[in-house]
């Protein structure tokens, strides 16, 4: 192999490596190999040529591509910081809004309480000019007397039995009650005759004025019980019977 051909693979070599140990700083080693084809020996110069002549474009590429990452980086910055400011916006459009329902809500209450108050005092108002003339006079309802109550022994008999009479209209006085009830029964309300003509006629005469069924039946007071033993309703019923035949009880002096 001729001399100066040896002499200028080593200097190639030693350029290529100067010119890898550039690329590699750089950050682009790759395009650098890409750049140069690969090639034995014999062509040294021609290597060396074409590797003095990569060197520009390896770098130009490098800086390129760094520049185009540089403007997607500040495209991207740019995109989130428009999207940051967007939704600052939203955000204080919202908080806006919001601040307005809120100012309304409380705006239609207080009119809403005013109105209120308005009304009231025109209520009020009305009220006052009314005379107390035209005003309706609201009489109160009186009081149901209590039901009397009467002790449940012979004065309480005639005493109810005489207040039944007269609202029935029936004449008789406690005296002539009370004699002919002594006659009769000795103010035993059980009292029953089961021996003069009347019980031999199989009606026999009960309670304090001794008297018969039939009797009881035709004369029987409206509102006393239906049972013959009762003192207020034999009493009542003897009564309305002696009125009707004697004109009143206190008229009766003996057997009726």
């Amino acid at each position: 192999m001729p001399q100066h051909a040896t002499s200028g693979l080593r200097r190639l070599t030693r350029t290529q490596k100067l010119s890898v140990a550039g690329v590699a700083t750089a950050g682009a080693a790759a395009l650098v190999f890409t750049a140069v084809p690969g090639a034995d020996a014999d062509q040294g110069a021609t290597q060396a040529t074409t590797v003095e002549n990569v060197k520009p474009v390896a770098f130009s590429a490098v800086g390129t591509a760094a520049r185009a990452q540089q403007a997607t980086i500040a495209q991207q910055a740019d995109s989130s910081a428009a999207k940051g400011q967007a939704e600052a916006a939203a955000k204080k459009a919202a908080a806006v809004k919001a601040a307005k329902a809120k100012a309304a809500a409380v705006a239609k209450a207080q009119a809403e309480k005013a109105r209120a108050t308005k009304a009231a005092a025109s209520r009020s108002a009305v009220r006052t000019a009314i005379p107390a003339a035209a005003k309706p006079t609201v009489k109160p309802v009186p009081a149901k007397p209590a039901a009397k109550t009467y002790p449940d022994n012979l004065d309480g008999w005639i005493r109810e039995s005489l207040a039944i009479m007269a609202k029935k209209g029936i004449p008789g006085s406690y005296e002539g009650i009370h004699r002919n009830i002594m006659r009769e029964s000795s103010g035993n309300p059980m009292a029953i005759n089961n021996w003069d003509i009347n019980a031999i006629n199989g009606t026999p005469s009960k309670g304090l004025l001794q008297v018969i069924a039939p009797t009881f039946k035709t004369y029987h007071v409206e509102g006393t019980s239906w049972n013959m033993y009762d003192p207020v309703a034999n009493i009542t019923a003897a009564c309305n019977y002696a009125a009707a035949k004697y004109g009143s009880m206190d008229n009766v002096n003996s057997a009726y």
